[in-house]
């Protein structure tokens, strides 16, 4: 199957060229390092790209303060991570191992010189990224989380991390590492954390939180107007991102969980073309995320829009969870559609202990060796069943309806029909949630015969139904009689993404007659960037 980036230590490396540094000197300065000195340093923002003239110098573990793998980088390399592409926060340090002359380019000198030198920028871009997998593949240079064993919030922020790509790993509140972290940053023994480097506690723990320590959140400015806002990080808004950017807009992805949107917690996508292998979501996507990011587009997580107001001067204002505004010329609505709440009591107060909406690996580990029940009876449903039945003893899929024929593609109801550990239960549905502090069970109900039984599981995967995200829009455009954005000829408009109201356009889920497909999405996200074009170049 194919993954978010290639393997660092199996990779052929591509040097920058004579050209490509010739280019770098035009615009950048000569700074010397001596030795034992820091250059970057954990936390801080990357806003500087270091090419290496001479010396010798080492990336410095955040968690530890010690060097960072077992080799160093020489003349001819660079340092740098992802994070610079969207001006965010070093995972790593770099330390001059030895007296060191660095040529250094500002981000803004060095997006533009990569989006000028295609080759130049694909060296760098498969660089970053291979780096990026590493610390995943190992768990180093990101967070430590203490007792999410035992805390609801501290498994939230594992999976808003996992989702994210960020480097993580897990320490139980108990053992010796998570006291002696905790006498190191002076928290309660007994009270679960989120470290960052060696020292940093992330207070309050929760996804903001953590995005606001890793520059994730990007401080959007009220005074900043965007060409175009893209307000959903699924493949519809990334693929826009991506258009957005290469087109030369200055574009803004605003997210409010994780890039990848509902298609990122897909395990395995099989039938998107390309991949013959298959791939995950989160790595389809966020090869997307980086794409986009080469051609400068901005994204913004975890932000969720609120209230829409156009102004006298036919701009749009996005006012955000967090109380920030986001301004823009242009607005493309991209939130698809959430997994609907089912009426039972006690649901929220166990979301996030027990009962889930999205299957990764932060969830699959939590029910390792246990039953699990997944409600649904779509794609996605069927993924996360057959990526569960890897590590849980047995999956029971519960489906409402009399059959999945109609509602699964048939090469993943086959393969749930065959799998010695996958059950699927048709006319059935939950009606009972047990369990005090963390789901311990659930009653099924039949609803051929009316009879009730008893699952005693760990974990409930709810992914049934769906609900489009346009609250938000405060009545600016028309909806259809079930929440979805009208667009083109229903509603006048000459092209087929633009809405009701002019500047406003609709991809993806969200839009009224789409096909709920990832490859339909990315095509809407891509084709509707010449309408966007159209609009700001008519104000």
């Amino acid at each position: 199957m194919e993954t978010f980036a290639p393997d660092l230590t199996t990779m052929v490396r591509t040097p920058l060229t004579d050209e490509h540094v010739a280019a770098m000197r035009r615009v950048g300065t000569l700074v010397d390092v001596k030795a034992g000195e820091y250059f970057q340093r954990p936390g801080e923002r990357t806003d500087t790209f270091h090419y290496l003239l001479s010396g010798e110098t080492e990336a410095v573990n955040s968690q530890t303060g010690r060097r960072y793998g077992n080799a160093t980088l020489g003349p001819g390399q660079f340092f740098g991570e992802l994070a610079f592409l969207n001006g965010g926060r070093a995972f790593m340090g770099a330390r001059a191992v030895q007296d060191t002359q660095l040529l250094c380019v500002t981000r803004e000198d060095m997006l533009k010189l990569m989006a000028d030198m295609p080759d130049m920028s694909d060296i760098i871009i498969t660089v970053f990224a291979a780096r990026r997998r590493r610390m995943l593949d190992l768990s180093e240079g990101g967070l430590t989380l203490i007792g999410g064993e035992v805390d609801r919030d501290v498994r939230r922020i594992a999976s808003f991390a996992s989702r994210n790509r960020i480097p993580f790993v897990e320490v139980e509140i108990d053992s010796a590492e998570g006291n002696d972290l905790a006498s190191q940053c002076s928290i309660n023994r007994a009270h679960p954390a989120v470290v960052f480097a060696k020292h940093q506690v992330i207070d309050p723990p929760t996804p903001r939180g953590v995005a606001q320590t890793l520059g994730l959140d990007m401080a959007l400015r009220k005074e900043d107007v965007y060409d175009v806002a893209i307000v959903g990080g699924g493949p519809a808004g990334v693929a826009a991102g991506v258009y957005a950017g290469a087109e030369g807009l200055c574009a803004v992805v605003l997210e409010d969980l994780a890039i990848g949107g509902q298609a990122g917690t897909s395990s395995r996508i099989e039938n998107y073309m390309g991949f013959p292998t298959g791939i995950s979501g989160g790595d389809l996507v966020g090869r997307g995320e980086v794409q986009a990011m080469k051609f400068g587009t901005r994204f913004a997580v975890p932000v969720r829009a609120t209230e829409l107001m156009q102004c006298e001067k036919h701009l749009f204002h996005i006012k955000l969870d967090n109380d920030d505004w986001v301004s823009a010329k242009a607005l493309i609505v991209a939130t698809g559609v959430q997994y609907r709440r089912l009426p039972l009591d006690r649901l929220e107060e166990l979301e996030g202990s027990g009962v889930y909406y999205a299957a990764t690996d932060v969830e699959a580990r939590y029910c390792k060796d246990t039953e699990v029940a997944v409600i649904g009876g779509g794609n996605s449903a069927g993924q996360a069943a057959m990526f569960l039945a890897r590590s849980a003893r047995h999956v029971h899929v519960l489906v409402r309806g009399e059959s999945l024929a109609s509602s699964m593609s048939d090469y993943l109801l086959q393969r749930l029909q065959s799998h010695p550990r996958i059950t699927i239960h048709i006319c059935t549905e939950v009606k009972e949630l047990h369990g005090d502090d963390r789901l311990d069970a659930i009653t099924v109900r039949d609803r051929r015969g009316g009879q009730d039984w008893t699952l005693n599981t760990k974990a409930l995967f709810v992914m049934v139904g769906a609900a489009p995200n346009t609250k938000w829009l405060s009545d600016l455009v028309e909806l259809d009689d079930k929440g979805y954005v009208k667009t083109g000829p229903d509603v006048g408009a000459l092209s087929g993404y633009e809405t009701s109201r002019p500047g406003i356009f609709a991809v993806g889920d969200v839009r009224a007659g789409s096909v709920k497909r990832v490859a339909s999405a990315v095509g809407e996200g891509s084709v509707v960037m010449s309408a966007v074009w159209a609009h700001i170049a008519d104000r």
